[in-house]
């Protein structure tokens, strides 16, 4: 499995949970220019929530959880003001959450970090 069949397997999996959880599904992997990427947005009770889903197969270079860098969660917002501005919402709480996902042992693990950023 590649690099892309490998993520986009993570944000299914994520997907499914949040649905699960009660989320609605509004966009995945919205690009917003040169600035990034925002995996899932979605929302919940109301707030607007840009997720990043970090999934790993095996824990050789870390936990998923670890994989947040400063520059990427600097992206993430500024992809976020994107997504606000194209979309002309200013009157929505918002927040970010990341969805760390554990494949090492073979069953995935999901950890839902809410407000991680």
């Amino acid at each position: 499995m590649n690099h892309t069949a490998i993520g986009n397997n993570g944000e299914e999996l994520a997907c499914k949970y949040l649905i699960n959880k009660g989320y609605k599904i509004i966009r995945r992997n919205f690009h917003f220019g040169r600035y990034g990427e925002i995996d899932i947005i979605s929302e919940f009770n109301n707030t607007l929530i840009f997720i990043e889903v970090k999934y790993r197969k095996s824990l050789t270079y870390g936990s998923p959880v670890c994989a947040i860098s400063v520059a990427k969660q600097k992206s993430l917002r500024k992809s976020a003001e994107g997504y606000l501005y194209v979309n002309k919402i200013t009157d929505k709480d918002c927040r970010f959450d990341l969805i760390a996902i554990d494949a090492s042992s073979g069953t995935p693990k999901i950890e839902h970090i809410e407000n991680a950023m």
